[in-house]
C-alpha cells in the first residue's frame, strides 16, 4: 500500500482549510458555547461536495473513495470536530446506508439531495436501553398492508431535529429472534414522527443530538430498504464504513490537538528558553507523534480495504479503538502542555479535550470493538 498522499488528497486538505479559516474558525466557540447546529453552514460544504464525498457522479455526488474521505474528516475535524462529526454522520450513515442498500428509485431520489445538502441526513439506530443491544430494540414496525406503522424512540441521534431524512431500523420481529430488525427511510414531516429531547453534551456540542420519536407513524412499503429482517446486517455493515469515520474525526481531533500544542510550546517561555527545550515536554510531543502516525496507518489500511470491496471489519474496529483512545490520550497532554491556559476556552485544546471523549463511545464503544476484533481473531 502507497501511503503517500494524492494529489487530491493534497487538494482537498488545503481547500478545506482556506474554508474552514473563512467559515468555521471564527464562529466555532459561538456554536459550541450556544449548542447551535449550523445547518447553512452544512449547505455551503454541500457545494463544495464534502457532503456527499462517497456518492458517485450519477447520483451528484463527488464520486470520491476513502481515502478522499478520511482526508475531509479528519482536515475538518482539526479545526472544529463538531463539524467534522456531523459531516461524518451524513456521509458514512444515512447517506451510505440508502448508497448501499437502498435500490435504484431509492439512491435517485434521496442520494442527490444528501450528496449536495439539500437534504441533512439522520441515522436511527441506538435507544435509550439498547446502546450496544441493539439486536433487543423496542422501537417496533408493524405491517399494516402495504403501509407500516411505526412505533418508539431512538436516542442519542445526529441530526435528530435538523434532519430532512432519517434511516431508521425497526424491530419488526420478536425481541432477540434472528433476523428482527428492518431498514426504513423517513422523511421529515411525515405524519407521527417527530424530534424529542435534545441534549446537553460536554463537547461535540455544535453537532446536534436529539431522539426521534414515532407514533403511529405510517409510511408506505416503498420507503422499506431490503428485504425484511435484513435491517441489522445492513446496519453492521454501514457501521464498518462508520468506524472509519470515527477513526479519521478521531484522527483530526489528535493533529489538531498536537499541532496547537507544539506550536504554543515553541513560542511559551520559562526560564528564559521555549518550554520545547524541556525534555518532558519534548517526549510529550514525541509520544503524540508516534501515535498518531501509528492511528494514521491503522487508518488507512482499513481504507484501502474499503476501496478495494474486502471484508475489513476487524481492520476498521482496530483503527477506530486505537484512533480514539490515542486522540483522548493527546488532547490531554495537550490541555497539560498548555498548563493552566489550556484550561480556558482561549485556546483550542480545551475543545479538543471535550470533544475527543466521544469518539471512544460513539458507533460503538471502545469496549465493543475489542468485542468485534477479539470474536474475528477466535473465528479463525
Amino acid at each position: 500500500m502507497d501511503f503517500k498522499y494524492t494529489d487530491t488528497q493534497l487538494e482537498i486538505a488545503k481547500m478545506i482549510k482556506d474554508f474552514a479559516n473563512k467559515e468555521i474558525r471564527p464562529y466555532m466557540m459561538e456554536w459550541d458555547e450556544a449548542q447551535t447546529f449550523p445547518v447553512d453552514l452544512f449547505r455551503k460544504m454541500g457545494e463544495l461536495g464534502l457532503m456527499g464525498v462517497l456518492v458517485p457522479t450519477e447520483y451528484g455526488g463527488s464520486g470520491l473513495g476513502y481515502f478522499e474521505y478520511v482526508t475531509v474528516v479528519s482536515e475538518i475535524s482539526k479545526v472544529c470536530s463538531s463539524i467534522g462529526l456531523s459531516t461524518a454522520a451524513h456521509n458514512s450513515l444515512c447517506t451510505g446506508h440508502i448508497l448501499y442498500f437502498g435500490n435504484e428509485e431509492q439512491k435517485k431520489k434521496y442520494l442527490p439531495k444528501l450528496a449536495t445538502a439539500e437534504w441533512i441526513g439522520a441515522w436511527g439506530l441506538t435507544e435509550a436501553n439498547t446502546g450496544s443491544d441493539a439486536g433487543n430494540m423496542r422501537c417496533t414496525a408493524t405491517r399494516d398492508g402495504n403501509d407500516w406503522i411505526l412505533n418508539g424512540t431512538k436516542n442519542w441521534i445526529t441530526h435528530g431535529k435538523s434532519g430532512d431524512v432519517a434511516v431508521v431500523l425497526a424491530r419488526t420481529g420478536e425481541p432477540r429472534a434472528k433476523n428482527n430488525v428492518t431498514a426504513f427511510i423517513v422523511e421529515r414531516g411525515t405524519p407521527g414522527f417527530s424530534a424529542g429531547k435534545k441534549e446537553n453534551k460536554l463537547g461535540m456540542r455544535a453537532s446536534e443530538t436529539t431522539e426521534l420519536v414515532f407514533d403511529n407513524c405510517r409510511i408506505s412499503d416503498a420507503q422499506r430498504m431490503g428485504e425484511v429482517g435484513e435491517g441489522f446486517k445492513q446496519a453492521m455493515k454501514v457501521l464498518d464504513g462508520g468506524r472509519i469515520s470515527i477513526a479519521a474525526l478521531s484522527l483530526g481531533i489528535a493533529k489538531g490537538s498536537y499541532e496547537a500544542a507544539l506550536k504554543y510550546s515553541k513560542e511559551r517561555q520559562q526560564f528564559d528558553q521555549p518550554i520545547s527545550n524541556f525534555q518532558a515536554i519534548a517526549f510529550k510531543l514525541a509520544d503524540m507523534v508516534a501515535k498518531i502516525e501509528a492511528a494514521e496507518a491503522l487508518i488507512y489500511q482499513a481504507a484501502d480495504m474499503k476501496n478495494r470491496g474486502e471484508k475489513m471489519t476487524k481492520e476498521s474496529a482496530m483503527a477506530k479503538y486505537y484512533a480514539s483512545e490515542i486522540c483522548v490520550q493527546i488532547a490531554t497532554d495537550a490541555v497539560q502542555i498548555f498548563g493552566g491556559y489550556g484550561y480556558t476556552k482561549d485556546f483550542p485544546v480545551e475543545k479538543f479535550y471535550r470533544d475527543s471523549k466521544l469518539c471512544t463511545i460513539g458507533e460503538g464503544t471502545s469496549e465493543i470493538q475489542k468485542l468485534v476484533i477479539s470474536r474475528d481473531i477466535l473465528s479463525q
